[in-house]
């Protein structure tokens, strides 16, 4: 098992594990899990880790089909302006792989946000902190746990 799902486990958060043999080719991990587990790609959430000014981390879930507005994720966090942190400090940071950063989990606690378009659903799936291995949830269950704020964030 994977942090993230020790986590949702230990909470007692209902939850479903689903897992699909990952194509190491595939350019876009989200678009992928979408794809070969047959779901919507506005309800299969990426986790992106962002550096707001320059100085700490945080963490925006948007849906696949999309793009994290920078602009919105910045505001959303008080933060005069946001980049993509680098992948290197996300590894270390989140205990994750590039295409298998799970919101949950992570070894450090980030600021985290939840595109608002994820309140439509009654799940969503994330990264359960593997490539091929989504967890899907309730989009309340997923912010209670990271302490997440919704915010539209997406692009």
């Amino acid at each position: 098992m994977t942090p993230a799902i020790n986590q949702v486990r230990k909470a007692g958060v209902d939850h479903r594990v689903h897992e699909y043999q990952h194509d190491p080719s595939s350019e876009s991990y989200g678009t992928e899990a979408a794809e070969k587990l047959g779901l919507s790609p506005e309800q299969v959430f990426k986790t992106l880790v962002v550096s707001l000014d320059g100085k700490t981390l945080a963490v925006g879930i948007v849906p696949v089909a999309g793009k994290l507005n920078l602009k919105q994720i910045a505001k959303a966090a008080g933060a005069k302006k946001a980049a993509m942190a680098d992948p290197a400090e996300v590894e270390r940071v989140t205990g994750y792989v590039m295409g298998g950063v799970s919101p949950l989990g992570q070894k450090k606690r980030l600021a985290t946000f939840i595109d608002a378009s994820a309140q439509q659903y009654s799940t969503m799936h994330v990264s359960a902190g593997r490539r091929g291995l989504e967890i899907e949830l309730a989009p309340d269950d997923l912010c209670r746990l990271t302490s997440a704020r919704f915010a539209a964030i997406a692009g």
